[in-house]
């Protein structure tokens, strides 16, 4: 069947800035108007048309159709200029080789020993915390992901000084990230202070996982002459050869690409999923009571660890609702590659598509009153609760570390809750009114309290 019927298009579209203005201004709430308007829907930021995907079945068919729908647009061409060609932002012809390199890494006989990697360097964070005191849980999560993240990818735990530079440049790179990726390229190149901070922080991201991809390589090299060989995730593929030949299967410049894209998808997206849980369990009391219940009788102040995933079903279903309402990767676009067909419509070829995670997790037709925080959609009436449609994206491009973050993110938040009760500020918790590369919600300060039964510092 032909398709003849044209994208409708989305009304309130401004001359010259289309309906960036709108979108700037409340974007969660302006993807969940798109909807009514058809299936897809176009819209426009300053001349540039973006066909958006408001259905859940279509965007199961882009996310499955991956080289007709590449990665690509102009999110994927910032993502590339400090992550190179990593696996998460590869073109299709690139990523089946990627791909088939990284998943041994990832098979489930190894997340065992992830999970000790996960527990030990949470306890030991923990610990490090005292009652009374007042710390931001944004700041505290995104150290402690990056530590498991450093641990787990390339063997070494996190070196103070070294975190404080990835965390400012990253910081710098995702507060810049929306306003680059709308911006036309000429503006891009403009020497303001904003450009200048962003493109330095850029450079310094891939530097600084260049000297640690060094680090590792003679690490490896000093095994293969004797020394104990390495167990991590980037000692693997250093190892590994391309088929037939015994030349290494990924260059120095592929091994950076990947460390960046490892170091930045498993760092900012679990821990904005743990404070998510923690901000609406707070704010949700018959939640928290059942949450701080189930990690009480499991844990019993301890932290949690690998056996302990079977029995913490209801933590998991927290997080899971979390990453339904608040997804971390929230507005992703693709390139067509070629003309083709998506459902009733003509897509031609080089149409940017864009698609939301956080858009067909907020479809009252699959979630009955979506904006109801509400664990218990996802009672597994005994096994583990399925991901949201879309969260970790779908296809043979879903996310290859979607276990690794949810394995980590039920022992984050469960052991957080079994060693401290948390009070959040709630006065100044705020949802984000500009969602950068990642829907994380602001700053969360908050008092901590010694739980009676959790083996912690009190001074």
């Amino acid at each position: 069947m032909t398709s003849t019927a044209a994208v409708p298009s989305a009304p309130g579209a401004r001359p010259v800035v289309g309906h960036l203005a709108a979108f700037l201004r409340e974007p969660l709430a302006f993807l969940r108007g798109l909807p009514p308007h058809g299936p897809l829907v176009e819209i426009s930021f300053l001349g540039k048309p973006l066909v958006v995907v408001c259905d859940p079945e279509l965007t199961r068919a882009v996310l499955v159709r991956d080289r007709v729908f590449d990665k690509g647009g102009p999110l994927f061409e910032r993502l590339r200029e400090a992550g190179g060609q990593g696996l998460a932002s590869c073109p299709a012809a690139e990523h089946r080789r990627q791909r088939r390199l990284m998943q041994p890494a990832f098979h489930h006989a190894r997340f065992p020993g992830y999970a000790r990697i996960m527990t030990e360097r949470l306890d030991l964070a923990l610990r490090r915390w005292h009652h009374g005191q007042t710390v931001d849980l944004a700041v505290e999560s995104r150290t402690i992901t990056a530590d498991v993240v450093l641990s787990a990818v390339f063997g070494t735990s996190l070196d103070p000084g070294l975190h404080g530079r990835l965390a400012a440049d990253f910081d710098t790179l995702l507060a810049g990230f929306t306003r680059h990726t709308l911006l036309p390229k000429r503006l891009r190149k403009v020497p303001t202070p904003g450009n200048v901070r962003y493109d330095r922080a850029t450079r310094r991201v891939r530097s600084s996982m260049a000297d640690l991809t060094a680090a590792l390589r003679r690490r490896v090299a000093a095994a293969a002459d004797g020394a104990p060989a390495e167990d991590n995730l980037l000692s693997m593929l250093i190892a590994s050869r391309d088929p037939g030949s015994d030349l290494p299967a990924l260059s120095d410049e592929e091994l950076v690409d990947q460390a960046v894209t490892m170091y930045s998808a498993g760092t900012e997206t679990t821990a904005g999923a743990v404070n998510w849980a923690l901000f609406l369990a707070t704010t949700h009391p018959a939640v928290l009571a059942g949450l701080t219940a189930e990690v009480d009788s499991v844990l019993g102040g301890r932290t949690a660890g690998w056996d302990d995933l079977p029995q913490l079903t209801y933590t998991r279903q927290v997080l899971t609702e979390a990453l339904r309402m608040y997804p971390p990767g929230w507005f992703l676009t693709r390139q067509t590659e070629q003309d083709t067909e998506l459902g009733p419509y003509a897509i031609a070829r080089g149409t940017v598509i864009a698609y939301s995670p956080y858009l067909i997790s907020h479809l009252p037709d699959l979630y009955p009153d979506p904006e109801r925080f509400d664990p218990d959609r996802w009672d597994a009436h005994g096994g583990q609760p399925q991901v949201p449609v879309t969260v970790f994206g779908g296809g043979a491009r879903k996310c290859i570390g979607d276990e690794f973050s949810l394995i980590e993110g039920v022992l984050m938040l469960s052991s957080l809750l079994s060693h401290w009760h948390v009070d959040l500020h709630r006065r100044t918790l705020t949802t984000p009114r500009l969602p950068q590369l990642t829907l994380n919600p602001g700053p969360m300060p908050a008092t901590l309290t010694a739980r009676r039964h959790a083996r912690v510092v009190v001074r």
